[in-house]
């Protein structure tokens, strides 16, 4: 029974345990069934860092999926060795596209494999996301499959030319590798020195393969340059190299500027330590990666990662390039899970049956949809934020670094939106202005441990000197003389260049250069100033010194510096002769409009004063035409103060007062003015405005050779009106000549040549007309060229000391021998205006006085207009009445003339003696004027004796 029982047992146990495990078997079937796979392909060089990156996208799906152990999908690495090379790159991804049908690839590693598998990636619509791929030439692909997860190389240009505005550096040479990586970043960076004005004189070029010889060769020809800032843009094998050979040519010294771009700048970690020390000095940029939380749990999980796979392996320090590529790989999960892929399978290209492999591979169906969602990943990875835009990750600020031993030092930052700062401040909202301030970063130890920054450029070392172009003319060699010796040597002297001398003996530093004339093998000059500034922009000068303006249309394509002699354009006229011409003289001082205002004050004093004393004054009384005469006598005769008539009146000594003192100033006026017209009258211009030139059609000259030409055609002067001289002998020849005899009228130049022409003509010419502004001379160098600002300096040191008086009295002599033309003009005539208020005080008293006297008469004589009752008489009788009394003597008692009685007596109340002799003296003085005599008698006016009126005052 228990036997048989346990027969029957066995088989039910049997059925448990194959229930159990079907249900297992099938529960796993399941949860397996829900699991996606996603194929994604991996192209890296297989090298030690090409295995390690690796290691760090398997380590990025086994953290994400960690913690997102809910998605569905998962990603299957089909990693292949690129070999380091173009052509191995393509294989690899040829076969992952054809055979393996991946989803997505993940590399390369290298810009100059990328080209080509960004092409294969765009024909099979498959994503390819590079994380160290970071040539800018990647983008003109335009291929939206091409994903381009870490920063291409122009992000750091805004950093690199910020520094050098810093610190005042004009040129730069950028140093690259000589491939799609090293050209990519160039035209991105010389535009932007472009913009801020920063020359780019050379390129040095160096081959990825390159040998010592080589590169020593290329820096034997820098050396040989006279820039000393230097931008390095390499992988770091070839850096390395390069600094190493920099190091021991003695090119890492205190003359040289070094900067390296973050291609070496983010290796500097696993360079060799000798590499990095040989560096000592340089500034590098690099992207900032900020020390968060995530990345600390990172370096320790990777560290226990590295210890399990044996105990004598080394953990290498983190790498950007590493991070980036596990923030890629993170993405890459993020986006296939986003995009909820279902049909993994390619759609079979339609080609021919003779096609390559290139074109037999099919086309993914689920690539458009995975792009789309990559582009709007975003999320905070080990390398800091992960965000794309047109597929490109954003920057973020760079890091400013300098290399001061085994490691590098940081001393600043650049953010986009505030140039150069001491720290990134991501939170704050507030726009900063853009700050390219060295006083922004830290402490810098520059190349030779000097802690003062290089000026960026020096005398070349190879040997040549500055070619210093002159000017070649025969006229106004004060300024520049060149003379040949029978052995064709030359001698080069004049004002400009020993200006040129002083100032270049100035600059802190030595600097070779000689002179070459401008002049054509025959000793004739090659060309005009414009001509000679243009040699400088073609490089047959080094610069120029003379006499050469500084000018708009020249600045285009020359750099000046600040003028050492001030000029301006004005215009020399010959002297007019006015010997015989100056009859009427004597009138000039005053206008017609003074001469006039003054007659007519004399007769107004004149008149006044006889109104006031010739009814109480004897000297003002006599017959009508003596009377008449007086007037004008007395008022004249004030002029030269040459009056004998006495003044009784109170108002006409008032009135006499204020008369003399404006004849006194209008008198000493006239005369001071005269005395200077007869005294400068040989100096008056034959024209003083341009605009008579013109208009009469007259010749006038200008210098041959100078801008003059130009300028004079844009004051609208005909340019057949217009002829050259070259020296001072011929410009005074051709003033001499006038226009009509086949000279000029003018002559148009230079302030400094004027001067140092009157200097010689000044009894024969003088400079009129306004002043034309000019910037004066100065000198010439290339474009960019650093000597410019240096110059320019020591122009400011010369000109200011006592070197500049020296140079200018050896040249030009003593400048005060001929007095400023300008000051020897004939004075102007004196106006009505400058009198305006002497004469109208006068006018003024002279009117209250008149006023006053004719209100008392009126007063006195009231009688005469009120008559008294009964009496009946005409408007005219009463005026005639009036006047009568007007001109009769004014009575000792205060009555009138008897004039006002009916009988007219002709007698007075004096004695009969006096009355009789006074009659007497009247008839013998009368005798021939009976007429007139009687008629004053029949108005009743007696003459009375001056010995009578006397004895009565």
């Amino acid at each position: 029974m228990e036997k048989k029982t346990s027969c029957m047992i066995n088989p039910i146990l049997y059925l448990f345990f194959v229930y159990v495990f079907a249900s297992e078997f099938f529960s796993i079937k399941m949860a397996t069934a829900q699991i996606i796979p996603v194929r994604v392909g991996v192209v890296l060089d297989m090298d030690n860092y090409g295995k390690i990156t690796l290691d760090y996208i398997t380590m990025a799906l086994s953290d994400f999926y960690a913690t997102h152990d809910h998605y569905k999908t998962r990603l299957l690495l089909f990693d292949r060795d690129s070999k380091g090379d173009v052509v191995a790159a393509a294989a690899a991804g040829l076969d992952l596209l054809k055979n393996v049908e991946v989803q997505a690839i993940i590399g390369p590693m290298l810009s100059v494999q990328a080209s080509f598998l960004i092409s294969l990636g765009h024909k099979a619509q498959v994503p390819i996301i590079t994380f160290s791929a970071t040539s800018p030439s990647l983008s003109s692909l335009r291929s939206p499959y091409f994903i381009r997860a870490t920063l291409k190389d122009s992000s750091q240009v805004g950093a690199i030319v910020a520094i050098i505005q810093a610190f005042g550096w004009r040129e730069v040479v950028p140093i690259y590798e000589d491939n799609e990586f090293g050209e990519g970043i160039l035209p991105f960076l010389t535009d932007a020195l472009e913009k801020v004005s920063v020359r780019v004189p050379y390129r040095s070029v160096v081959p990825p393969l390159a040998t010592d010889d080589q590169i020593v060769a290329e820096l034997y020809k820098l050396m040989t340059m006279q820039t000393r800032v230097f931008v390095v843009h390499m992988l770091s094998p070839l850096s390395s190299r390069l600094f190493t050979k920099a190091k021991q040519l003695g090119m890492m010294s205190k003359e040289y500027a070094w900067m390296i771009t973050d291609s070496v700048t983010n290796d500097l970690n696993s360079m060799d330590p000798s590499v990095v020390e040989s560096m000592r000095g340089v500034i590098g940029v690099r992207p900032y990666v900020p020390n968060t939380k995530e990345l600390d749990d990172f370096k320790i999980r990777y560290e226990k990662r590295v210890r399990q796979i044996g105990p004598k392996a080394q953990t290498s320090d983190l790498d950007i390039y590493r991070m980036r590529a596990y923030d890629a790989a993170t993405a890459v999960a993020m986006a296939v899970e986003k995009a909820r892929l279902e049909n993994h399978k390619y759609r079979e290209a339609n080609v021919s049956r003779n096609s390559t492999d290139l074109e037999a591979f099919g086309v993914s169906v689920s690539g458009p949809q995975l792009v789309q969602s990559l582009s709007s990943i975003t999320f905070k990875g080990l390398a800091g934020s992960f965000r794309l835009v047109a597929g490109e990750l954003q920057p973020p600020p760079y890091q400013i670094v300098n290399i001061v031993g085994p490691a590098a030092s940081n001393i600043g930052y650049w953010t986009e939106e505030n140039g150069i700062v001491e720290e990134p401040n991501f939170t704050s909202t507030n726009v900063k202005k853009y700050s390219t301030s060295k006083s922004n970063l830290g402490p810098v130890t520059w190349p030779g441990d000097k802690s003062s920054p290089p000026k960026g450029w020096v005398i070349p070392t190879n040997g040549k000197k500055l070619r210093v172009g002159v000017p070649t003319r025969g006229g106004f060699t004060e300024f520049v003389r060149v003379t040949w010796d029978s052995d064709n040597s030359i001698e080069v002297e004049g004002y400009c260049v020993d200006v040129f001398d002083a100032v270049m003996s100035a600059l802190p530093y030595g600097v070779p250069y000689e002179y070459v004339p401008f002049a054509t093998p025959q000793h004739e000059t090659a060309g005009d100033y414009n001509d000679l500034v243009y040699q400088v922009y073609l490089g047959n000068y080094d610069a120029v010194a003379g006499d050469v303006t500084i000018l708009g249309n020249r600045s285009k394509y020359v750099d000046f510096t600040l003028p050492y002699k001030e000029s301006g354009v004005s215009m020399v006229v010959p002297i007019r002769d006015d010997k015989g011409k100056n009859v009427l003289a004597f009138l000039k001082p005053l206008t017609w409009q003074l001469w006039l205002t003054s007659f007519c004050s004399f007769i107004f004093i004149g008149f006044l004063i006889w109104i006031l004393e010739h009814r109480i004054n004897e000297d003002f009384r006599g017959p009508r035409l003596h009377q008449l005469g007086m007037i004008f006598w007395f008022a004249f005769s004030t002029m030269v103060f040459a009056h004998k008539e006495r003044v009784v009146s109170k108002w006409g000594r008032s009135v006499l007062i204020i008369w003399f003192l404006v004849v006194l100033i209008l008198t000493q006026t006239y005369t001071a003015s005269l005395t200077s017209m007869l005294t400068v009258q040989k100096l008056q211009p034959a024209v003083t405005d341009v605009n008579v030139l013109i208009q009469n059609k007259e010749y006038v000259g200008y210098m041959e050779g100078s801008f003059l030409f130009e300028f004079l055609k844009r004051l609208n002067f005909d340019e057949s009106r217009l002829r050259p001289f070259n020296s001072a002998e011929e410009m005074d020849k051709l003033l001499s000549k006038g226009s009509r005899n086949g000279g000029i009228a003018a002559a148009f130049q230079e302030i400094p040549y004027i001067k140092l022409f009157l200097g010689k003509y000044c009894s024969k010419y003088v400079m009129v007309g306004p002043t034309y502004k000019a910037d004066g001379f100065g000198f010439v160098f290339p474009t960019g060229s650093p000597l410019v600002l240096d110059v320019s300096r020591a122009i400011l040191n010369v000109t200011e000391g006592q070197k500049m008086v020296e140079i200018e009295r050896k040249w030009f002599g003593d400048s005060t021998k001929c007095s400023d033309s300008n000051t020897q003009l004939s004075s102007k005539s004196i106006g009505l205006e400058s009198f305006a208020v002497l004469f109208s005080v006068v006018g003024i008293v002279g009117v209250i006085a008149f006023a006053d006297y004719m209100i008392k008469f009126q007063h006195e004589n009231r009688s005469v207009i009120v008559e008294p009752a009964g009496t009946r008489s005409t408007r005219w009788s009463k005026i005639v009445k009036w006047l009568k009394i007007f001109l009769s003597k004014k009575t000792d008692d205060g009555r009138k003339s008897p004039l006002n009685s009916p009988s007219v007596s002709t007698t007075t109340d004096r004695s009969q003696d006096s009355v009789s002799d006074s009659t007497s003296a009247f008839e013998n003085d009368t005798t021939s004027q009976q007429g007139e005599s009687s008629h004053i008698t029949n108005m009743g006016i007696e003459p009375v004796d001056r010995n009578e009126t006397s004895a009565q005052h």
